[in-house]
């Protein structure tokens, strides 16, 4: 009985090829695997950087591309043909891949938008596997002052008190702020406990004079503003 028929960079023909195929159609003619299997250069012994490509594209509970990023170092070297050269650089891709998304982002970022400020924030916080609630703080003409972590954890109004976050406001002179988490079930919909901290931190910022401008909640690909929903 003959083997399955394997593909491998020999065999194939030279214009479906890579390299070949990036050189005469451009970089976003490539599939997934092709664009990876260029990154790698080298599969393993009976096994082409396609083949391999393929594999680590589905290895992570959420495949594709976006997988290799939750992927650790030690998971990608568990696989055949991954050492720790390879797993470092498909790591360095997925980082560089985020910060591209981000600086994109950055060039239209308007604070008084809160589209705009989800996209910016969107690469940092949709890949977090627990909360993490973020202060960004502004001046009086609405540039940002600073930004700091006030949570990492369950965002929740009987934990984060609004004590440290106006602390940290006082520290950077903010005249207004903004809180923005994310939600790592991916669905960026506004909790009750959610609701009372965004109240909670709203009034005590009236006494201060220090404006909450916003709440936003991160998802995947999506995002939720309290103000565009008239929470605030």
């Amino acid at each position: 009985m003959d083997e399955p028929h394997k593909t491998t960079m020999k065999n194939l023909p030279k214009q479906e090829m890579p390299y070949e195929k990036c050189w005469t159609s451009g970089a976003n003619s490539l599939t997934d695997a092709e664009l990876l299997s260029v990154i790698l250069r080298t599969g393993s012994r009976g096994e082409p950087a396609i083949e391999l490509s393929r594999k680590i594209l589905t290895q992570s509970a959420e495949s594709g591309l976006l997988g290799i990023y939750h992927l650790s170092l030690a998971e990608l070297m568990k696989m055949k043909g991954i050492g720790k050269v390879k797993a470092i650089q498909l790591k360095c891709i997925a980082e560089l891949s985020r910060r591209m998304a981000k600086e994109q982002a950055g060039t239209s970022l308007s604070f008084t938008e809160p589209e705009s400020v989800a996209e910016y924030y969107m690469e940092d916080f949709r890949h977090e596997e627990q909360e993490k609630l973020l202060l960004i703080m502004l001046n009086s003409k609405g540039k940002l002052l600073g930004e700091e972590v006030i949570s990492k954890g369950t965002v929740n109004a009987t934990i984060i008190s609004p004590r440290e976050i106006f602390l940290c406001a006082l520290r950077h002179h903010a005249v207004s702020i903004i809180l923005l988490h994310n939600h790592p079930s991916g669905n960026p919909e506004p909790s009750e406990a959610d609701i009372r901290l965004t109240d909670r931190v709203k009034h005590s910022g009236e006494l201060l004079g220090i404006e909450l401008l916003d709440h936003i909640i991160i998802g995947d690909h999506q995002a939720v503003s309290f103000r565009l929903l008239d929470l605030l």
